[in-house]
């Protein structure tokens, strides 16, 4: 396992869609392992893998009570009941809103091996693969927000020192951020 730098809101490969994976073997479990290690060790919850600069579809997620990853995952909402709670994200350090998550979801995909995998999460992990599956199509929190944070995030983002020195990867920090 290898921590690996973090891709960084204005990273090209975070608003590109990833690729289906369609081999399994040692190098797709090098990658989960590192972005397991990459994520405990910025203290996040859940990491894709165009996080760390690799465009497949995979994510990583440690809840606390739940860990695992998925290949090639899917969700559908379970009811129309929503939450409204906080994201961070550590590609957008320093940066933390309310987001408006599907309180329920449908989780499938396949596992390292290609086996499938189902399963039903609900409040931090339903926000965690919500927020995991929008790396893979290229989607940020931030464009989840409604428009007046949205502006604010964005201001906040600009006004940063990794953004105004143009830094699009940095190495792992070990100090934590969010999702």
């Amino acid at each position: 396992m290898t921590i690996q730098p973090v891709r960084l809101f204005g990273d090209p490969i975070l608003r590109s869609r990833a690729d289906a994976v369609t081999e399994f073997g040692a190098e797709l479990g090098q990658l989960i392992a590192d972005l397991t290690e990459t994520m405990h060790d910025d203290g996040g919850v859940g990491m894709a893998a165009p996080q760390i600069g690799v465009g497949l579809r995979v994510f990583v997620y440690d809840t606390g009570d739940a860990a695992g990853h998925v290949v090639n995952p899917e969700w559908t909402a379970i009811g129309e009941d929503e939450q409204v709670g906080p994201e961070g994200c550590l590609s957008i350090p320093g940066v933390r809103y309310d987001v408006r998550r599907a309180l329920r979801v449908r989780v499938t995909g396949v596992d390292s091996a290609g086996v499938p995998v189902e399963f039903e999460a609900d409040g931090l992990l339903a926000r965690c693969v919500q927020h995991e599956t929008d790396h893979l199509d290229g989607v940020l929190f931030v464009n989840k927000l409604e428009p007046a944070d949205r502006k604010d995030a964005m201001r906040t983002i600009r006004e940063s020192d990794w953004f105004r020195a143009g830094i699009t990867v940095r190495e792992s920090s070990g100090v934590g951020g969010g999702r």
